[in-house]
Order: C-alpha cells, then sequence, then structure tokens
C-alpha cells in the first residue's frame, strides 16, 4: 500500500504523520488532530512554508523534515455562554453558509440530474437537527452542552513516545488557563450524576476538563465548607497535581483521574458518607488524586534492580509509593496549594498519616498482606473502630487503583493497550542494560489476553469479592463486569492459541510439502538410465 509522509511541528515540537494515499480525508484531519492533542471542538490550522494556510486532506504535497508544515490549535471560546448561531460561529460554523451553499448545490443537481438524491436530503436533515440543537438548549455550560455523553470512545494517544517525560512549562500553562477559564462554569447535573458512576469514559474528556470534575468531587462531598478550603487554593493545588504527573503511557494525570472517580464512585454506591467521618473521605479522594505522582513508568522491581536513586533513597522499601507521597506532601507544604491550610495541627496529623497508609497499600507486593487482614476482620467489621476503617480505606484504594476491568469493554481495553505499552517499555530497558526481565512484561511472552486472566481471576476478584461481601450492592457495579471481562479474555487467549495452532500447522504441511517436492525433484533430475552397452551400440 502507497502511503506519503508529511513533517510537521506542534508547538514548536516535530511530528511527522504517515497515512495511505487514498486514506479519507477525515482519518487525516483525525491523525492531525491526535498528533496535537486537540479537543473534539478545537479549530486546526496548517501552514505551508510559505505561511499559507492549507488544507488538512490526503493530497498534502510530502516534504521533508527541513521543509515543515506547522500546526496550530484554535481552542473554542469558552468564556462566554453563546447560543444559536453567536455558538456556532464561535465553534467555526456559519449555518447560513452551510444552508445557501447547499441550496445551491441542491439546484445544480435538479437542473443537471432532473431529480434531487437522497443524499442532499440527509444533508439538509443533518443542518436542521444541528440548528434545532444549538438554539434549543436553554442555559449552555461548556461541560454541559459540548460533551455529549452518547459519543464514541476516543483512543489513547499514540504519541507519548514522542514527548518529553515531564511535561514542559508550556504544556503545563495551556492547560492551567484552560482550566483557570472553566473552573467557574457550571457543570450540567447530568455530568455530576454520570461521575458517580463506574461506566464514566474518561477517554471522553481532556486535562483542563479532568481538572474541573475533580474539583467537583471536591465540592460535591461538601468538602470545601467542611475543611474551610479556599476554591483558589483547591485550584492551585489541582493544577500542581496535574504538572507532576507525567508523560507516560500509563501511569499518567487520566489513570489518577480514573482511580479518584471509581474511590468518589464507591463512596457514593455504599453510601460512606453515612458511615464514615468526612475526614476519613478526605484522606480517601485525596489519597488517590495523589497516588502515583512522578511516576516514570518504571515499577519497584526495576527499581530496585536497576539500584536507581529511589531504591537507594528508600532502602528498597516500596521505592515509588514512598516517593509518591512525599511528593504529594511537598505540593501540601506551599502554602498556595495547602488544601488543608485551614485545619488544626490534629486534624493535619490524622489526615497525613491517613495519606501515607493508603498510598502506601497501593504498592502491589503488600497485596495479600492487605486482603488477608481485611478478611480476618470482615466478619465483625466495625465502622465505629479506626482500626477497621483504616484497613477498609486501604482496600478501597487498592480496588479503585486496579479497577479498569470493573469499567464498559470500550473504556477498559484501551487501558490495557497503555499499560502493556509500559511494560514492554520496562522490559525492553532491562534487557538492554542487562537487568532480570520481569515475566509479565517481556513482549516476547505476554499476549493481552494472557496478561489479563490471571491477573481477573487470581487478584481483582477474591479482592473484589472481598469488599463486596461487606457492600452487597457492588456485585452488579464491579463484580459482573469484571466477570465479563473474564469471560471476554479467555475467549481471544482461546482464539489465539487456536490461531496459532492452526498456523503451526500450516507452516508444518507447507514444510512438508516443500520436502516431499524435494524429493521429487531429486529423482526427477536423476531420471531413468537409458544408456545402452558398449557391445550394443552400433
Amino acid at each position: 500500500m502507497e502511503t506519503k509522509v508529511i513533517y510537521f511541528t506542534v508547538n514548536g515540537r516535530p511530528e511527522q504523520a504517515e497515512f495511505p494515499v487514498d486514506c479519507p480525508t477525515q482519518d487525516v484531519k483525525d491523525l492531525f488532530r491526535s498528533a496535537a492533542e486537540a479537543g473534539p471542538h478545537d479549530i486546526l490550522k496548517l501552514y505551508n512554508p510559505k505561511g499559507n494556510i492549507i488544507n488538512i486532506s490526503p493530497s498534502l504535497e510530502p516534504n521533508s523534515p527541513n521543509l515543515c508544515y506547522k500546526l496550530e490549535v484554535v481552542a473554542a471560546d469558552c468564556n462566554s455562554e453563546l447560543l444559536g448561531a453567536e455558538l456556532a460561529g464561535a465553534l467555526g460554523f456559519d449555518l447560513s453558509s452551510m444552508e445557501k451553499r447547499l441550496q445551491g448545490l441542491e439546484k445544480k443537481i435538479l437542473i443537471e440530474a432532473g431529480e434531487t438524491p437522497a443524499v442532499v436530503y440527509e444533508m439538509k436533515k443533518q443542518v436542521d437537527s444541528f440548528r434545532e440543537k444549538l438554539e434549543s438548549v436553554e442555559h449552555l455550560s461548556w461541560l454541559g452542552l459540548f460533551k455529549d455523553l452518547s459519543e464514541g470512545t476516543h483512543k489513547p494517544s499514540p504519541f507519548y513516545h514522542k514527548r518529553t517525560l515531564r511535561k514542559t512549562r508550556e504544556e503545563c500553562e495551556h492547560v492551567r488557563e484552560k482550566f483557570l477559564q472553566m473552573s467557574s462554569l457550571e457543570v450540567s447535573e447530568e455530568v455530576r450524576q454520570y461521575l458517580k458512576t463506574p461506566t464514566f469514559d474518561n477517554w471522553q474528556w481532556e486535562d483542563a476538563e479532568i481538572m474541573v470534575l475533580l474539583q467537583v468531587m471536591y465540592t460535591d462531598l461538601d468538602f470545601i465548607p467542611t475543611f474551610n478550603i479556599e476554591p483558589e487554593v483547591l485550584q492551585q493545588f489541582l493544577f500542581e497535581i496535574y504538572r507532576r504527573y507525567n508523560n507516560i503511557p500509563f501511569h499518567n494525570f487520566k489513570h489518577c483521574f480514573c482511580v479518584t472517580q471509581m474511590m468518589y464512585g464507591l463512596i457514593w454506591l455504599t453510601d460512606l458518607r453515612s458511615k464514615m467521618d468526612s475526614i476519613d473521605l478526605l484522606i480517601m479522594l485525596t489519597s488517590a488524586v495523589c497516588h502515583d505522582l512522578d511516576h516514570t513508568g518504571y515499577n519497584n522491581a526495576y527499581q530496585i534492580n536497576a539500584r536507581t536513586e529511589l531504591a537507594l533513597r528508600y532502602n528498597d522499601i516500596s521505592p515509588l509509593e514512598n516517593h509518591h507521597c512525599a511528593v504529594a506532601f511537598e505540593i501540601l507544604e506551599r502554602t498556595e496549594s495547602n488544601i488543608f491550610r485551614n485545619l488544626s495541627m490534629d486534624q493535619y496529623k490524622r489526615i497525613r498519616e491517613g495519606i501515607i497508609k493508603c498510598i502506601l497499600a497501593t504498592d502491589m507486593s503488600r497485596h495479600n498482606e492487605v486482603l488477608n487482614k481485611f478478611k480476618s476482620i470482615l466478619p465483625v467489621f466495625d465502622f465505629t473502630n479506626k482500626d477497621h476503617r483504616d484497613v477498609l480505606m486501604m482496600i478501597l484504594i487498592k480496588v479503585s487503583d486496579i479497577s479498569n476491568e470493573a469499567r464498559p469493554m470500550e473504556v477498559a481495553e484501551p487501558w490495557l493497550d497503555c499499560l502493556l505499552q509500559e511494560f514492554f517499555n520496562q522490559s525492553d530497558v532491562e534487557k538492554l542494560e542487562g537487568l532480570p526481565v520481569t515475566p509479565f512484561m517481556d513482549r516476547d511472552k505476554v499476549t493481552k489476553p494472557s496478561s489479563q486472566t490471571g491477573f481477573i481471576r487470581f487478584v481483582l476478584l477474591p479482592l473484589f469479592i472481598e469488599l463486596a461481601n461487606l457492600f452487597p450492592c457492588l456485585e452488579q457495579h464491579i463484580i459482573h463486569p469484571v466477570r465479563k471481562a473474564l469471560d471476554y479474555y479467555t475467549e481471544m487467549e482461546k482464539a489465539l492459541e487456536t490461531e496459532q495452532q492452526n498456523r503451526a500447522q500450516s507452516e508444518n504441511a507447507a514444510k512438508s510439502k516443500e520436502a516431499a517436492g524435494g524429493r521429487q525433484d531429486s529423482q526427477t533430475d536423476a531420471g531413468p538410465d537409458t544408456s545402452k552397452p558398449e557391445s550394443q551400440s552400433t
């Protein structure tokens, strides 16, 4: 298949796109949108080396790195609530112009063809539908209108390997500006309710929007008045959290959000507000927000085997989790981002102790220890017992941390792709550095289904089932989806094994046929002996 390569820059960062010459125009635009990490309503502008705007289409002229195109993203205006044609204009649509062009096209076709094709009627219907949608909404908030919760899942960005590990200043400031623009807007009730469910689709939301949703969680759990948290301090805290999550495939800011959102959903589903103090809920939510801060994509086994700075600093004892805690309290030490600054010394001490316990519990090497402790107290669990509550909090953050398979498959499966990408990156480095290769991360040994079936069967389900023993309502919300995921990956694994067996049989049959053909050729080359004895020659 013939392809073309286009070189361009996004915010000064060099990129290149490769696509088939017969690729649909929309696919090419989606490719550029993904490279720019632009939102669905952002406008893309592509300039040629002369500075002229050109169309993003399959007909783009191939170029070289020395003659790059320049891609710019123009964000939709989120400052004002616009209605009808005004909003359409802000989003780059001119409905009147579209309708006039459509009428002209309809007349031209009618003259030349004698009748109007069905496709024109369909286009008119879509324009009318779009106008009706814009003009029938009385109150438009950025998060309420622009997020169609039924829209399809957006796959994770494939460009992590081309980005710096730590976010650039420009990257952070761009997101910060959008976050502050949106932070005072009203979030629709539909989104607020959706945010409380395990089915929430994180792939629909950009980083700035995610920060707004985290702000909603702190607000709707009444943490703002209860703990006297100033809104601007919460915003600065959330920005610092965003800034300290790195550009890696899995343990990134979106993962932080997913874990926090699942924790938030569990709090509502199990009605923990009536069973635990607000300070415990604050500990759990903040622990989820902070639990993987400054993760670099290499697990504790790598840190210890490679004798990294973290492993040396923490004496090989949960180096990553200790580091995540340290970064969290480094952020909280700054007055402008300390959401606990108006609490008493005793309250702060309790929160610090609780956050450290929760984040350290996410070290999977402690999985059995924490689970067995929970199982031992489950028959006599008492919400008035602080030790019991502490163990439950550790279980809840563990469940939230590894809860992707409890989500719908279209949300969960892209996360598995991200995780495997990060795993394979680590095993590649381990091989290069001559370190022990972590078995479940080896790209030469692990398949997508094999990575999940054992994990779901022996880690996820036993953990989730014990939590559901305390909260039976979770059976339908997190255990049923995980069982479905196990069935899905089990079937995938069987199909893969069957495919491998068929391929092996085909290869063996081909080799046998080739060998038989070789023997036959050998016999043919030798041929029958037709020469006559000399005495019989004439």
